[in-house]
């Protein structure tokens, strides 16, 4: 039988079809659609209907197997990969199985990465010359630490697209895209100086915090919290009566635990205080809301909690590369000084990858006491307590 483009309508106004075994049926919208497993899909206009049928054939297999059906790899956007990527990556961190801090670093890097080589760039015609370009443009934005996630996450978008079979063979980016070499990282670490805060200056800002930030500052120089921690501490990891912080590390599930300091538990009785009530059910059980009732976790980049610190910061001229995250920093390297590495690490929550962490069942209270009082003494020289014992 001739497969002829012929249309000649049926008493309908619909076309007919172009011959009797034609598997498409003409719909009143204006398509050629046909019924696969209860459900409607169209394929194509009516004018062409050689088109339609190409479309059909090539999904007709998933479609009937009710599987959803992969794009044309030759048809797939640089748009297509990233988003590819990102609907993955929202999974997990709906399922609590990603930070919103690591999501907001992939969203970063899927914007920057369509913002430069475009969002209808066929992802089959990018070259090393496309790479090394966006490379250029990132370093001019970002120092090397950042480039170097940077670029690893870029590499993650394409990798996940051949893994998902959206790109038929995997990307080559090239020489030009290679990370941050070491040595070039170190150097540039030497030049900024240590990522640390001093005693005066941990001083300066609590004095000025707003009641929240000043409780979370002292969660990060006396339990060595970041951003995600303090946002998503939950007020069942609080024992204040006792004064323990017990709490695993949401971006690991490490388990962790940190005596609290009389300065921060009385810091963190005054947010509960005045703690507003939860905009939604979800964030109820969170130590930290916005006066908004809102969670401090947003789906940004850095997140509230570093912007608001940087304006504090800025407010005080405690500038340069620091951030939230150094009080981390911090209190490991004043921490360190007391001489018990385990027990520093587990106050922070540090996964060790050694045969004596897998032996080494528990820690004592005691010396997890004398850790954080280490560092308060440095913190406070003129303000020792006395713990009572438990």
């Amino acid at each position: 039988m001739s497969r002829s483009n012929s249309t000649t309508p049926a008493p309908s106004g619909k076309p007919a079809k172009p011959y009797p075994d034609f598997p498409l049926t003409a719909h009143p919208v204006g398509q050629w659609c046909k019924k696969i497993r209860g459900r409607l899909y169209y394929f194509g206009k009516w004018d062409d209907p050689d088109a339609a049928l190409d479309a059909y054939l090539k999904q007709k297999d998933d479609l009937h197997a009710g599987k959803k059906p992969r794009p044309d790899a030759e048809g797939v956007t640089v748009k297509d990969v990233a988003n590819a990527f990102l609907n993955h990556k929202k999974s997990l961190l709906d399922a609590g199985e990603l930070s919103p801090h690591t999501w907001a670093k992939y969203k970063t890097a899927a914007d920057e990465t369509i913002a430069h080589l475009g969002k209808s760039r066929l992802a089959a015609d990018l070259d090393s010359q496309d790479f090394a370009a966006l490379r250029e443009r990132m370093a001019a934005k970002w120092g090397l630490h950042r480039l170097a996630d940077m670029i690893q996450h870029v590499r993650s978008i394409f990798k996940h697209g051949y893994d998902a079979g959206l790109i038929p063979v995997p990307t080559r980016f090239g020489p030009g895209f290679a990370r941050p070499t070491k040595k070039a990282i170190r150097l540039h670490k030497a030049q900024q100086g240590p990522r640390l805060f001093t005693a005066e200056e941990i001083g300066r800002l609590l004095d000025t915090a707003t009641v929240s930030l000043r409780a979370m500052i002292l969660l990060g120089i006396n339990a060595g919290m970041g951003n995600a921690d303090c946002a998503n501490l939950p007020l069942l990891a609080l024992d204040l009566d006792k004064g323990w912080l017990d709490f695993p590390r949401p971006k690991t599930g490490v388990a962790r635990r940190c005596p609290l300091w009389p300065e921060t538990m009385a810091a963190l009785r005054d947010v509960l205080a005045k703690r507003p009530e939860a905009k939604s059910t979800e964030d109820a059980g969170l130590v930290f809301l916005t006066k908004y009732g809102d969670s401090w976790a947003k789906e940004s980049e850095g997140g509230p909690i570093t912007k608001e610190t940087r304006k504090l910061m800025n407010k005080l001229g405690i500038n340069s590369h620091r951030n939230f995250y150094t009080l981390r920093h911090t209190f490991r390297t004043v921490a360190d000084e007391s001489k018990d590495q385990p027990a520093v690490d587990f106050i922070m929550g540090h996964e060790v990858p050694h045969m004596s962490a897998v032996y080494r069942e528990t820690i004592s209270d005691a010396r997890l006491r004398a850790v954080a009082d280490h560092v308060h003494g440095w913190l406070f020289p003129s303000s020792a307590f006395v713990r009572s014992v438990e």
